[in-house]
């Protein structure tokens, strides 16, 4: 079934960024909704959060990188990415603007690329590296 999907959806890179969308996606939705239904800010902000990691590191262990990863190894190490990835986007962004003087729009495209790409390689080579 996966080889009739066109060429370009069977790529890392494209399941890479389908699922990081959808996470972010349903982060936005579950943050809405919580805050939404009476939870406060911070716990309904959190606590989709929390979802949204799940989902996103299952998704990306499963589909974008094949599921053979254990998750004792992987689940820290991408907790730890991410976790790096947060201070990273921060310190792109203060240079974007401090330094660069870009705009909001500007230094928010910036540091989305960036940030997914550090990402990206560094689940590549280090959460989720090729078997073999």
């Amino acid at each position: 079934m996966i080889d009739a999907l066109p060429g370009f959806v069977q790529t890392r890179l494209f399941r890479f960024l389908v699922v990081g969308v959808g996470a972010a996606l349903l982060l936005f939705v579950l943050s809405w909704l919580l805050v939404s239904l009476g939870l406060s800010p911070f716990v309904g902000s959190a606590a989709a959060y929390a979802i949204a990691f799940v989902v996103a590191y299952s998704a990306q262990r499963g589909w974008t990188f094949g599921g053979e990863h254990d998750h004792a190894t992987a689940l820290p190490r991408y907790l730890t990415l991410q976790l790096g990835c947060a201070v990273f986007s921060g310190l792109v962004s203060h240079v974007a603007v401090a330094h660069f003087g870009l705009s909001p729009l500007a230094m928010s495209a910036l540091t989305t690329v960036a940030t997914s790409a550090l990402s990206y390689v560094a689940s590549s080579l280090w959460v989720f590296p090729a078997r073999g």
